[in-house]
């Protein structure tokens, strides 16, 4: 038994699940759709190369991502969503399940009809009842006639049987994210007057013909069935918590073999799986649901990243199985990790959810923690010995530069990161430092990175700043140079406002180098300016935040702009947008909107926040001092935590 193992006992233990021994406790969760396939529905060698590494995740259990069921592509959520609705998708779905058995896990396909979220190609959407989309991107509904929900009850049953003849194991539906199982289930969605919509026992009915009718199809193979155990949806009317567990008892009574509890739809208010929710906040509904029905087997994962925290839910009865998929996408070694006593090592999943923003807009899914993801099959991405050893020399430890660092060490070359502060993480410390969602998420990167690099054995010089002097006095001894040493606060672009002397660099604030007054205008409403403006404010400063396009938060992640927002709504941040500061006194700020509009704002301390200037100084300083002078993230353009992470492996790999 592995060192980690034994500290994990619960979660490296055996399972069974019907007739099929489980090398472990951990199941990977489908993780919708990852459009890596093409159009119409076939699976690309993208996604084959992708389903090798997840393959070897180390999971006792590997669902496989959703596929539509349907030949008109009602149930198609996603451009490159597979499909299983013919026989001539079988070939690769037979390769995807040959990977998965070869690694000793049980192998599930999901069917997925993402009903009022689906047809994409189509213009329209099939749901129970003729309920206006919330959302504008989705399409106008559809009423499904009986008739329909019969062929779409069929539909399913055929595909779960082309999922048993691909060799896999079981099936999988799911309600999660206000899928056609949730619309049926939910009184948001469904308003029938006839036998499938009122009462939850009505509304319940589709699930329980899908539960009837796949498990005649299939009867020697388990189905599973994602349930929402909170909906987060009572702003549009949706069920209750308490009408959630009534529709898993019905399921129960059918006979479903194992209940996945998931939280939220698409179209909730509320975060369910974002960094602001704390990890393990929804073991609750996970415990009830298995209280409720101990003879059937609960398997659970939202906002649940850390194998310890999978580990004592199992032994304290709060589910059976571990269901995890963000946090392998982030780090597909972490199974692997934690049995070896490596956690230190693990990238966590910090819940960025860059993965959701990419998907929602068509596109295929990436991770800000995982730059390989989505490229398996690119030899380009892989990491490979270097043809040739060099010593290389990275100025700057932000995420960029580690990244780099670590990527090019693992290659074979000697690496030596130069950092001017007294600890690792760059600007990523401050960000951490001032965060209101989960400070931990980000302090985990910055551990990692530190974890890593000492095991590779990088040198890590603190307190060295690299300037022309100092590279003259190592001239020769490095061969090639990155320059990674992020971005400071542009004071040129204020050179013309009066008073513009008086601005105080945010990121000096953010660092804790600078102390602030009670009365704080903060110049520019993007990631800086509100992460530092949210945390002045929840410590009791009066905070006015000036951004000169209409809106605030332009360079955050789509699915994260919401919670900046409502955070300034509930700490009650004055916003004035589409206005500049035109003079800065000791006793405030005159700001002009595009009206020509003035406003004085008293003030103590004003931040400068935006824009943000990258350290080309460096380039030119070191051009003719060493062979080889690259450039990674903030250096070269600021920008977000995604893009350094990407930039600093792609350079480590080719280096």
């Amino acid at each position: 038994m592995k060192p980690g193992e034994q500290k994990l006992p619960y979660l490296f233990q055996p399972g069974q699940f019907g007739r099929f021994k489980i090398k472990n406790r951990i199941k990977y969760g489908a993780c919708c759709v990852s459009n890596y396939n093409t159009r119409d529905g076939f699976i690309t060698e993208r996604e084959l190369a992708r389903v090798k590494v997840i393959a070897n995740t180390g999971c006792g259990i590997i669902t496989n991502q959703g596929a539509y069921p349907d030949p008109l592509g009602e149930g198609k959520a996603y451009f490159r969503q597979v499909a299983i609705y013919d026989d001539k998708f079988l070939p690769q779905f037979e390769k995807i399940a040959g990977y998965i058995k070869e690694q000793g896990a049980m192998a599930i396909q999901q069917i997925l009809h993402a009903g009022r979220y689906g047809g994409i190609d189509l213009g329209y959407c099939v749901q129970p009842s003729d309920v206006p989309q919330t959302l504008p991107h989705f399409r106008p509904p559809k009423i499904m006639t009986k008739e329909e929900i019969r062929d779409c009850v069929r539909q399913h049953a055929d595909a779960a049987k082309r999922c048993i003849r691909a060799g896999f194991d079981g099936t999988e539906i799911t309600s999660f994210m206000g899928y056609l199982l949730a619309n049926f289930n939910s009184r948001f969605t469904n308003q029938r007057t006839d036998e499938y919509g009122g009462s939850i026992e009505n509304r319940g009915r589709f699930m329980r013909e899908l539960i009837d009718g796949i498990k005649q199809a299939t009867p020697d193979n388990p189905l599973i069935v994602r349930l929402n155990g909170a909906e987060l949806m009572d702003k549009w009317g949706g069920n209750t918590e308490d009408e959630c567990f009534e529709l898993m008892q019905q399921a129960v009574d059918c006979g479903v073999d194992m209940i996945s509890v998931t939280v939220g739809w698409q179209e909730a208010p509320e975060s369910s799986i974002g960094r602001d929710i704390p990890p393990g906040y929804w073991n609750y509904l996970s415990e009830r649901a298995k209280k409720l029905f101990p003879d059937t087997l609960i398997t659970f994962g939202n906002r649940l990243p850390d194998p310890r925290m999978a580990n004592d839910c199992i032994r304290d009865g709060i589910f059976d199985f571990w269901e995890v998929c963000r946090p392998l996408l982030a780090d597909p070694e972490m199974i692997h990790k934690a049995a070896e006593d490596r956690l230190d090592e693990v990238r966590r999943c910090v819940g960025s959810l860059n993965c959701l923003s990419r998907l929602f807009r068509d596109l295929p899914y990436t991770c800000t923690m995982n730059p390989a993801l989505g490229h398996e099959v690119e030899p380009e991405y892989h990491v490979t010995p270097a043809t040739v050893k060099k010593k290389i020399m990275v100025i700057g430890s932000g995420p960029a530069g580690m990244e780099c660092a670590i990527t090019a060490a693992k290659r074979g070359h000697e690496v030596t990161v130069f950092e001017k502060s007294d600890r690792i993480g760059g600007n990523l410390y401050a960000y951490a430092n001032n965060d209101l969602a989960r400070p931990d998420d980000l302090h985990s990167i910055i551990g990692h990175y530190g974890a890593v690099a000492k095991r590779l054995g990088i040198e890590i010089r603190l307190n060295t700043e690299v300037h022309a002097k100092f590279m003259r006095s190592v001239l020769h001894q490095y061969d090639a140079c990155v320059v990674a040493a992020g971005a400071k606060m542009d004071r040129d672009a204020f050179r013309a406002i009066e008073g513009h002397e008086l601005m105080v660099d945010a990121l000096d604030v953010a660092h804790g180098r600078v102390a602030t007054g009670k009365q704080v205008v903060v110049i520019g409403g993007g990631k800086v300016g509100l992460t530092v403006g949210e945390f002045l404010r929840k410590n009791g400063a009066e905070v006015t935040v000036v951004e000169r396009e209409k809106r605030i938060a332009g360079d955050i992640k789509p699915s994260f702009k919401w919670r900046h927002a409502s955070w300034v709504e509930e700490l009650g941040i004055r916003c004035l947008t589409s206005s500049r500061p035109k003079r800065i006194t000791a006793e405030g700020v005159t700001v002009v909107n595009d009206k020509g509009e003035e406003t004085f704002v008293p003030a103590d301390t004003v931040l400068l926040a935006a824009p943000r200037k990258p350290a080309h100084e460096l380039f030119h300083e070191f051009e003719w001092m060493i062979d080889e002078l690259h450039g990674v993230g903030d250096a070269v353009i600021p920008r977000g935590l995604e893009q350094a992470i990407q930039e600093g492996f792609r350079l480590g790999v080719r280096i």
